[in-house]
């Protein structure tokens, strides 16, 4: 019975035998490939990283390109020419053709090695494995991805809320403006009123000019109601909520609307979509600032039949859902063209002055900061050449 070798001691020469068993006892797969690219040995590891023992992969004719997936195979065969060349690589990463059927990755680096005399033995080719590692940075890399996005939908929403900020700058600066302008207005405003009131009076209805008296008292109307608009864009709001229906506020609505849908030969309908009652309102039934809603409504309703042909439809649509209610009004006419969309809400810009001949352009900037301060939204869409669609949103019930 043969007794074991000793071991050898510090400055002694090692044996072949020892020098195999740290070899083979390695946790990476290791090869050792010839001059002429042939392998000449493959340690147990390789069994654990592809399922095939060493005796099989020494049987392959062109190791280690069949324990690969397909479409990594021409890529190593390269690296492998340039290996038998006397390269040196680190970390290449491939994916195994495990006998299981799994593909897990892998690294391998490789140096050439030499006898004594400096003779070429070929080279050693080391494999580990990088799943996790793989994993891990497939992880980093999709989480740097969504930091990048959280990062620029922040940056946008900062560049948003600037320009809210200055847009809001502008619009309280044109508002200060305009109920100065107002202010100087009414008060020559109301001494031509009252002057002309006496006048009229004076005056018996069969004098011949008596009819334009009447195109003059229209008039300062309407100067006095630009100038109410204009107050409007700067002073904050004066009017309690209070519980009404918004069925009957529209009809009241059209009723004050009736001389232009007329003159205009326009038809305006009232349709529903989803109504929802709750625990305090029924299904129509809202508590808001009903002056404010009437005079927004009116503006809107105003513009489609203005906008509109004879014989065209306006339709106003309401919807309630628990806590919002939803106003549509929608119409058949010109449309807005998609360059002044953005514009229309902005003081003193009018599509009227274009397409009708009248507008001062502060009835949708007023109509906006109405609903803006009942805290809703009030937004647009339109077809240019076939229709326009004001979307007015507001909660069912402001806090009293």
């Amino acid at each position: 019975m043969n007794s074991p070798a000793p071991l050898p001691c510090r400055g002694d020469p090692i044996p072949p035998e020892y020098f195999r068993a740290i070899a083979e006892g390695t946790v990476d797969w290791e090869s050792w490939i010839s001059v002429t690219g042939d392998v000449l040995w493959v340690n147990e590891a390789v069994h654990r990283f592809t399922g095939y023992t060493p005796a099989e992969c020494l049987k392959m004719a062109d190791y280690p390109l069949p324990l690969l997936v397909p479409e990594d195979r021409q890529c190593m065969a390269d690296h492998l020419r340039d290996a038998v060349s006397g390269s040196t690589e680190n970390n290449i990463e491939f994916r195994v053709l495990h006998r299981d059927g799994s593909t897990p990755w892998m690294a391998v680096s490789w140096q050439p090695i030499a006898d004594g005399k400096g003779r070429s033995l070929g080279f050693r080719a080391s494999v580990r494995d990088v799943t996790e590692k793989r994993r891990l940075r497939e992880q980093l890399r999709l989480q740097n991805e969504h930091l990048e996005q959280l990062v620029q939908e922040r940056t946008a929403k900062i560049a948003r809320l600037e320009q809210h900020r200055l847009k809001m700058e502008k619009l309280a600066a044109l508002g200060e403006l305009a109920a100065g302008v107002a202010h100087e207005i009414n008060n020559p405003l109301a001494g031509i009123r009252n002057a002309f009131a006496l006048f009229k009076r004076s005056l018996s209805d069969s004098d011949k000019h008596y009819d334009k008296l009447e195109m003059i008292d229209a008039e300062i109307e309407r100067i006095s109601g630009i100038t109410h608009q204009m107050y409007q864009l700067y002073r904050p709001s004066q009017q309690q909520a209070s519980r009404f229906s918004i069925g009957e506020l529209i009809d009241e609505v059209i009723t004050l609307s009736m001389p232009i849908i007329q003159k205009s030969q326009v038809d305006v309908v009232t349709t529903c979509g989803e109504l929802q009652a709750t625990e305090r309102l029924s299904a129509t039934e809202v508590f808001l600032r009903k002056g404010e809603l009437k005079q927004v409504l009116l503006n809107l309703v105003r513009n489609a039949i203005q906008a509109s042909q004879p014989g065209q439809k306006v339709v106003v649509t309401v919807q309630t859902v628990a806590l919002t209610a939803t106003i549509y009004v929608s119409d058949e006419g010109h449309g807005i063209d998609p360059a002044v969309i953005t514009k229309i809400f902005d003081p003193f810009f009018s599509t009227k002055a274009e397409a009708i001949g009248q507008g001062m352009g502060l009835g949708l900037s007023v109509s906006h900061g109405i609903i803006e301060a009942m805290k809703g939204t009030i937004d647009v869409s339109s077809v240019p050449g076939e229709s326009t669609c004001f979307v007015v949103r507001l909660p069912r019930k402001l806090a009293e």
